[in-house]
Parts: C-alpha cells; sequence; structure tokens
C-alpha cells in the first residue's frame, strides 16, 4: 500500500472560530495519522484551546469544508489528502489493525456503485465514509 502525497486542504476563510480551525488543522497535519478529539485537546491546549467544544466546533467547520474526515471506528479525525474532497464526497480508509496506518483511498467507480446501491434503495447519499480494517503491506508480511 503507497502513501497517498499529502495536499494541503483549502480552509474556507471568514468564517468563525478561524483561528481554533487553523490549530486544528495543523496539529493534524503534524501529526499526520488520525487523531480524538480529545487527543486533539492535549495537543493544543498550549495554544489556548482550553474546551472539547472548541475543538468540536473546528472540526465540524473542517468537515463542512472537506479538509478532515471522521472516521467512525476510531472515534477519530483524519486530514483529508485528496484534492477534491468536500462536504459531500465519497472517501475509503484501509486501516492496518496492527500498527494503526490509516490511508485515505478514492475511487470514482466507488463512488458510482455506492451511489447506484443508494438510489436503488430510494437513498440519496450527501456523503459516505468506508472503512477497511486489515493489514497494511508492512505488518501483512511480518
Amino acid at each position: 500500500m503507497m502513501d497517498a502525497p499529502h495536499i494541503a486542504p483549502t480552509v474556507v476563510p471568514n468564517r468563525r472560530h478561524g483561528r481554533n480551525r487553523q490549530l486544528v488543522l495543523d496539529a493534524l497535519e503534524q501529526a499526520q495519522k488520525p487523531m480524538s478529539a480529545y487527543e486533539l485537546l492535549a495537543f493544543l491546549r498550549e495554544d489556548g484551546l482550553r474546551s472539547p467544544l472548541q475543538v468540536y466546533r473546528a472540526l465540524e467547520q473542517l468537515i463542512d469544508d472537506g479538509a478532515v474526515h471522521k472516521i467512525e471506528s476510531l472515534s477519530a479525525f483524519a486530514l483529508c489528502s485528496h484534492a477534491d474532497c468536500s462536504h459531500d464526497s465519497h472517501a475509503a480508509f484501509a486501516i492496518c489493525r496492527v500498527c494503526g496506518r490509516t490511508q485515505e483511498l478514492h475511487h470514482p467507480e466507488l463512488n458510482r456503485l455506492l451511489r447506484k446501491i443508494a438510489r436503488k434503495e430510494g437513498f440519496r447519499t450527501t456523503a459516505t465514509t468506508v472503512e477497511l480494517a486489515g493489514f497494511c503491506e508492512n505488518c501483512a508480511h511480518a
């Protein structure tokens, strides 16, 4: 499994809590791994973030901006690595059960298939996150 090239997300300006949002974005980029809201809070305490609500608001805005994804199975948030992500996008994550490595995957065919399945069930998707649990190339060969 190869790492996707990192593409720095663009944060939409002129939104409330811009500083907090940028702090959270920078922390996720520096960590280069998904982080929980409480890990982010601990990491950013010295920068003035004192309340979980500050972190959750910033994360919510970053998700809306398409700059961050929530990975439900990890209860964590990951920096988006795909240039064309938006709040209504479809993403998949490969999550290694051994080392915790998480890679964001995008494939147009997967997007079409997910929309087709949803339409067949009479459902219109606005966002989809697929999580694949298994072993990265390094851990699979260890």
